[in-house]
């Protein structure tokens, strides 16, 4: 046999309702069904309080108003099952309940007041009227049955409002109800959440309380199954409005499902639990919408998992009070004190932690009881406080609580290590920390700010270890930026499928307008998207941060393709924000060495990856393979380095027989150069690449201290405009002939390097042999020679293409994946 509860959504509306009496008459139930429990309709229990608020300011209207649309709720339901006399008795029975609900009403306004026993009563309303039109539905659906008022069996203490069940009287009235009648009873549709006092007073037994009942009814008839029937799949892994990729839990333990419940799973009133772990009866979490969908299954041994722990779960509300004080330590008794205080004002605590010094301890409590706990301690230790031998308790108001749950944790080494490191990994402060010694349940007291993303970036190390995502914010839609662009749009399924790397773009932005989307914005619309489409904002940089904060999602990162000083000043901040970055912008790196070790520094400390391998000879590997030398304990004596792929293709191909100022018009018409060539002959970006690299191998310096050798005369940077700049640059190439001529008369060739060494950095020409590894460039190529104290004799010697779109792109799609590595 079963008892069956439906709660207020299965019963909130006529085809819910339909959906109730089909699951009560199918194969799998017919026969079987000793009780049905109802809860309230959805949102009935809500409406009798907030009516009974307005009854106590004496707002009659507001609570007719409120009165009247639980009644048509009622009369549509029933008049969408029942007809002629059935329908008139219907309406009979339900406007009788409505006047005695309106008469409590009344008089809790002539009053002005609303005790928490008044309230009780009011509340009752909701499961008495479900009840008894669900079993008239019944009726009419050929199913004899009968409404049963729960408050002449189930019996309870006067803590109204949550009441504890007087269990043996309880199941020795439910008994003495069902054994041997006078006749065979119809089916019992009892009302859920409700019973009464010895004395006769109504009471409720907390929301969620239905479930209770049903429990209630099953132990004492000893039925071997509980059905709960909700509008979800069962019990889930997290909650799925807050965690998208939650699953169904198939099967899972009785502790497993108590320590799931206690800590928010609101599938499951926790109480509901005590009387079916007595008389091991089977509880099944269903869906009343999906009959055949998942379901959970609760039982002694619940089931082995491939996962190391069963779900995560949270309370969003709390406060956690902290009490120290010398007067703590070593002196015994004083948690008695403490806790016995709090007990006395009927005070539940949900989480409890003590140092191993013994001079503080924490507690988590809801916010309502906040103002009776912080009086209970007032009074117990006035004495202590007047004396400074404690501090006053200091409340931590807007946390919540996370805990991790799972019977396979025990003796798993890593569990906890593996959830703080997802945490911290996400910038997600840790403010107090317990376990219990089943080993079953890590707790953590968060912000409550920090909830969603904790249970998603916990969820994700667990339950999508195999899978990566990266939630990605991009800034700049330029060459490099659209690039990238293309290069995810072209690439994500293959890394979703062949390499479990998920990257999200939720965030894009160019100088004009900003986009984002959670769910995540498709790579090859972004383009024109940022044009000014339906659903973007114009930019505010500060309103992107502020954006990318408040999202406040895991994994985060950011993607500068911009070159803006502004931006790159605001990377202190993303950063504190525990955002990792991924940018090929020199401002940063190339500014005041004191912000670049702020960055260096906040990113070692924190954890948090800032990545800008490209700011240097585009997707080459040259910044890190100068931090593994210095990882693994080499040293770097020197590097030479042609970092200007314009300057390269430049001298790459100056043989003598085109003027120097005929192959900068070349290179300016292939796109090598910007629209004025001077913004690269200057050398300065070349420059800024070179004390990137200096302070790669720990130099000390600023902008100024790299010297640059001007390649052109003054007069070529005084012209006014483009042409006049290649009027004057003409006048040079005698110049640049000369010492040309002067190298190949000795085998050798014009380079433009760069060289690190004995703590300086410099720009010079110079002209190399024919066995220089500079003579080996090719077109714009890059290279970067280093010399150690292990590669002394035969330097590395890094070469390829250092800028354009693709390779700078490619390179900051790299750093985009590094980061999505560090997940695992």
């Amino acid at each position: 046999m079963q008892v069956l509860k439906f709660g207020g959504t299965s019963l909130g509306s006529a085809e819910a309702i339909r959906q109730v009496v089909d699951i009560i008459t199918d194969k799998e139930h017919a026969g079987k069904v000793a009780v049905v429990v109802a809860s309230a309709m959805a949102g009935v229990t809500d409406g009798l309080i907030a009516a009974a608020r307005c009854a106590q300011t004496g707002d009659t209207a507001a609570y007719g108003t409120l009165v009247k649309n639980m009644q048509n709720r009622h009369e549509a339901a029933a008049a969408a099952f029942l007809s002629g006399q059935e329908l008139d008795a219907a309406l009979s029975s339900l406007g009788k309940t409505l006047e005695g609900l309106t008469r409590t009403l009344d008089g809790i306004a002539m009053l002005g007041e609303l005790s928490a026993r008044t309230l009780d009563g009011v509340m009752s309303f909701g499961e008495r009227l479900s009840a008894a039109l669900l079993a008239q539905i019944l009726g009419a659906c050929g199913v004899p049955a009968a409404c049963l008022d729960t408050r002449g069996l189930i019996i309870t203490d006067d803590r109204h409002g949550k009441a504890q069940v007087l269990s043996a009287e309880t199941e020795a009235r439910i008994k003495a109800f069902f054994q041997d009648p006078a006749e065979p009873l119809p089916l019992q549709v009892a009302t859920g959440f409700i019973g009464a006092t010895k004395e006769g007073a109504t009471s409720t037994l907390g929301r969620g309380g239905s479930d209770l009942s049903a429990a209630l009814f099953a132990a004492a008839l000893g039925v071997e199954e509980v059905e709960i029937w909700t509008d979800v799949d069962g019990i889930l892994s997290a909650d799925p409005r807050l965690v998208e990729s939650a699953f169904t839990i198939a099967g899972l333990s009785y502790e497993e499902a108590m320590e799931l419940s206690h800590f928010g799973a609101k599938v499951l009133y926790p109480p509901t639990i005590q009387p079916a772990v007595k008389k091991g009866i089977t509880i099944t979490i269903r869906n009343t919408f999906k009959p055949q969908g998942s379901r959970t299954k609760i039982t002694q041994e619940g089931e082995r998992r491939a996962y190391p722990i069963l779900g995560i779960s949270s309370i969003s509300s709390v406060v956690l009070a902290l009490v120290q004080g010398s007067a703590m330590v070593g002196v015994a008794g004083f948690s008695s004190r403490l806790f016995s205080a709090l007990a006395r004002k009927g005070i539940n605590i949900i989480l409890i932690t003590q140092s191993s010094s013994e001079y503080s301890i924490c507690f988590a409590i809801v916010p309502e009881d906040v103002e009776a706990a912080n009086e209970a301690l007032q009074e117990e230790f006035e004495r202590e406080f007047a004396g400074a031998t404690l501090d006053r308790p200091v409340w931590k108001r807007d946390q919540a609580i996370i805990a991790v749950v799972g019977s396979q944790m025990k003796r798993t080494a890593g569990i906890a290590g593996k959830v703080f490191h997802a945490l911290g990994r996400n910038g997600v402060n840790l403010v107090a920390i317990a376990q219990g010694s089943s080993e079953r349940n890590i707790s953590a007291v968060i912000s409550r700010h920090d909830e969603a993303k904790a249970l998603n970036a916990i969820h994700d190390a667990f339950f999508l270890s195999a899978l990566r995502s990266v939630n990605l914010f991009l800034l700049g839609t330029g060459l490099i930026g659209t690039t990238l662009l293309e290069q995810l749009a072209k690439q994500r399924e293959v890394l979703a499928k062949e390499h479990q790397i998920r990257i999200n773009l939720v965030g894009a932005a160019n100088s004009r307008f900003m986009a984002f989307d959670p769910a995540g914005l498709d790579p090859q619309q972004v383009k024109t998207l940022l044009a000014g489409g339906q659903g973007t904002k114009p930019f505010d940089l500060a309103g992107f941060i502020r954006s990318m904060q408040v999202f406040n999602l895991p994994n985060s990162a950011f993607c500068d393709c911009t070159a803006s000083d502004e931006v790159a000043a605001q990377y202190e901040q993303i950063l504190n924000a525990s955002i990792p970055i991924v940018t090929p912008n020199k401002r940063a790196n190339s500014g005041p060495y004191g912000y670049y070790r702020k960055l260096i520094s906040l990113s070692k400390d924190r954890g948090i990856p800032y990545l800008y391998e490209v700011t240097v000879c585009a997707g080459l590997p040259v910044i890190s393979t100068l931090r593994d030398l210095f990882l693994s304990g080499d040293k770097v004596q020197r590097i030479e380095a042609v970092l200007s792929g314009t300057l390269s293709f430049i001298f790459n191909n100056y043989d003598g027989t085109r003027p120097f100022s005929a192959l900068v018009r070349e290179a300016k018409a292939k796109g090598y150069t910007e629209p004025d060539p001077r913004e690269d002959l200057n050398a300065k970006d070349a420059a800024r690449k070179a004390l990137i690299l200096a302070r790669e191998c720990g130099m000390a310096l600023e902008a100024a201290d790299v010297a640059i050798e001007p390649l052109l005369p003054e007069a070529c940077f005084a012209a006014e405009g483009v042409d006049a700049f290649f009027e004057e640059l003409e006048k040079a190439d005698a110049g640049f002939e000369q010492r040309h001529a002067e190298a190949a008369s000795r085998g050798e060739a014009l380079r433009y390097v760069a060289v690190i060494e004995k703590g300086t950095a410099r720009l010079t020409l110079r002209s190399e042999p024919a066995a220089s590894p500079f003579r080996s460039l090719v077109d714009s190529d890059n290279i970067v020679v280093i010399t150690s104290d292990r590669y002394s004799a035969l330097s590395i010697v890094i070469k390829g293409p250092g800028a354009g779109a693709q390779v700078t792109a490619g390179g900051v799609f790299a750093d985009i994946l590094r980061i999505a590595r560090t997940l695992v």
